[in-house]
């Protein structure tokens, strides 16, 4: 139905990257297309993830039961999640040919923390299935992962309510 599927990168340091996603993914659905979702670096509540799994043709892949700030975890914990990003990725590379779409949220954030391969995820891309358009969320985009990319979308933060102290809110930012 979609032909050559497309590679479609959220990132920046602004707000929206998720819901940018999640709205595609939506748009998908109504259509009538096959959407798959997993979420790096997030558990299985988010608030986005709670629709989602109500949403004919949207299947959602479990995460992982509790997620931990990468930046408050030691280095054998880094490299267990590193471990199970990885393996992840590869039953996602398995699963996904029935598909239409695959968001893989905030991959390029896991890329960048260290704690998914960019090489796995590059080589994915490279050789996924020929119809399938992929999502990939997360702050920063590396050239490679650029150049692999048929869309890219910068979100820039100009001002956020973070900036005066005001934590993350529920079904807002999370």
């Amino acid at each position: 139905m979609l032909g050559t599927g497309k590679i479609h990168l959220y990132y920046g340091d602004g707000k929206g990257k998720t819901t940018a996603a999640v709205g595609q993914v939506v748009r998908a659905a109504g259509a009538g297309l096959r959407v798959l979702v997993f979420q790096f670096l997030k558990d299985n509540g988010s608030s986005e993830r709670k629709i989602l799994e109500e949403l004919p043709g949207v299947t959602c892949l479990p995460g992982r039961e509790p997620v931990k700030f990468v930046s408050r975890m030691n280095g054998p914990e880094r490299a267990e999640m590193r471990h199970y990003n990885n393996k992840a990725l590869d039953e996602i590379v398995k699963f996904c040919a029935p598909f239409d779409v695959l968001l893989l949220d905030e991959a390029l954030c896991a890329v960048q923390l260290g704690v998914l391969s960019e090489e796995k995820l590059l080589s994915f891309l490279k050789h996924k299935p020929r119809g399938l358009e992929v999502l990939l969320t997360g702050h920063e985009a590396s050239e490679a992962m650029l150049e692999a990319a048929d869309y890219a979308t910068m979100l820039t933060k100009i001002k956020h309510p973070y900036d005066k102290g005001v934590t993350a809110r529920e079904g807002i930012e999370y």
